[in-house]
């Protein structure tokens, strides 16, 4: 195992080979250590791959920095997530920029059943303060992980607020996992640990560059179902995750605030614009989302007395034994065309055996 996490941090740590590229190297070869190994006349063929990456890849022979991180992972009691392995997040592995590498440390699972991201402005309001302890202590009945990015202000505010409600937390970071930023935030992140944890792309040694920190949004985005946008000015990184929540079609949800409230400005323009839904409270969220535990034990009954039909089990099946699938993937693995495949849902959602839910997903009620 050792071997091969060497050549997957190796392939990471390449110029010019980033997440897509990786992936469909690996694809095409067949694993990290066959991309290091493959002829260049193969590598060649591959689509995307340019004469520097190309070149970069057949003259890396320096393993040591990969070496070095294995030794970090180990001694910091570090889960390394490869983007094919079983406990990486699976919603943010559907996702064509996911990281080839995650690096973990803490105690929760990333595949919870319902993931809600909690984003805002770094200067919060009492407010926004109070809202998000409202919106996670509104959500502990559907044992919901919260993820953030720990940094000022709203962000904090979500991860102190599931620490005090009893919800795991995670926090993704734009550095690695040897440094804690801001540095305010240490005492916070090491409670963190013992009720969700702390996640990262970068090696340890990464300081908390600004370019970071885009690239830690996308992860926020991609590993939950719904995003909910606090208290946000015009500009900030609150709206750069809320647009990339949105491109991956999971749904987008903000808080209104005073129309000459600078700190709401950034929530007012996406309701105003239909970016975002508004909320008020959790129970609007829980409702939106079909997170209503009554409907589902309701579902989950209805299910035990229906007989399945050879098409309908293959729908089912085709979902591999996860609870939530999107459209197009349960499309591509079942093989019905679309008209076929919305028949068959829309019988299977009036018996209650799935729930259509926001963003072209559905789940199973089981």
């Amino acid at each position: 195992m050792t071997d091969q996490l060497l050549y997957k941090i190796a392939l990471t740590l390449i110029p010019g080979i980033g997440d897509v590229l990786g992936k469909k190297l690996v694809a095409y070869c067949g694993g990290p250590e066959a991309v290091f190994n493959e002829k260049k006349r193969q590598l060649e063929k591959i689509p995307g791959i340019g004469p520097a990456a190309l070149h970069n890849l057949l003259n890396h022979k320096d393993f040591k920095k990969a070496e070095e991180e294995i030794e970090f992972i180990e001694r910091n009691n570090i889960q390394p997530l490869f983007y094919l392995d079983k406990a990486y997040p699976k919603r943010l592995q559907h996702c064509a920029d996911s990281p080839l590498m995650l690096y973990y440390k803490g105690n929760t699972d990333l595949n919870a059943a319902q993931v809600v991201g909690v984003v805002g402005t770094r200067n919060a309001t009492e407010y926004g303060r109070q809202l998000c302890d409202q919106l996670v202590e509104g959500l502990m009945q559907s044992n919901v992980l919260i993820v953030s990015g720990l940094a000022y202000g709203i962000d904090t505010s979500a991860h102190r607020a599931a620490l005090r409600h009893a919800l795991p937390t995670v926090g993704v970071l734009g550095h690695g996992l040897d440094r804690i930023y801001p540095h305010s935030n240490k005492s916070l992140s090491e409670k963190m640990l013992n009720q969700g944890g702390l996640l990262t792309e970068f090696t340890s040694g990464t300081t908390p560059d600004k370019e970071n920190f885009p690239r830690r949004n996308r992860i926020v985005a991609g590993m939950i179902d719904a995003l909910v946008v606090v208290e946000s000015g015009r500009k900030g990184g609150a709206l750069i995750t809320a647009e990339i929540a949105a491109s991956y079609n999971r749904d987008v949800f903000a808080f209104p605030g005073r129309i000459n409230d600078p700190f709401s400005e950034g929530c007012n323009q996406l309701i105003r614009t239909n970016k975002a839904a508004l909320i008020r409270s959790a129970e609007d969220l829980i409702y939106s989302m079909g997170w209503d535990n009554k409907v589902q034990v309701q579902a989950a009954q209805t299910r035990l007395f229906r007989d399945f039909s050879h098409e309908e089990q293959q729908l089912l099946d085709s979902f591999n034994g996860e609870k939530e699938s999107g459209i197009d993937d349960i499309m591509l693995r079942s093989g019905f065309p679309a008209s076929k495949l919305a028949g068959l849902l829309l019988a299977l959602e009036f018996d209650g055996v799935v729930t259509a839910l926001p963003g072209k997903r559905y789940r199973v009620n089981q």
